[in-house]
């Protein structure tokens, strides 16, 4: 899951390469994204095939409340990192 370093937005995907994947966000390649660059990576998550991948990330654009949790998880985890 990436985040919008100046917007208040969220990007879901998969892939096998989150580096690589970041860099097409942050350079503009990806045109859901280019408005809203740069980009950071604040969560992943890891299968061990792409099916079960895809079904994660349909999951949570699909259902605004797992969507929501996922959210909440991570910014709490970010505030215990920072102090």
């Amino acid at each position: 899951m990436l985040k919008s370093v100046r917007h208040n937005r969220h990007y879901i995907g998969i892939t096998k390469d989150v580096d690589n994947r970041l860099s097409e966000h942050n350079f503009g390649e990806v045109r859901s994204t280019k408005a809203y660059r740069p980009w950071v990576v604040v969560h992943t998550e890891h299968y061990h095939d792409k099916t079960g991948a895809r079904k994660r990330e349909l999951f949570l654009k699909r259902t605004a409340k797992a969507r929501k949790e996922l959210f909440n998880s991570i910014e709490k985890t970010q505030l215990i990192r920072s102090s």
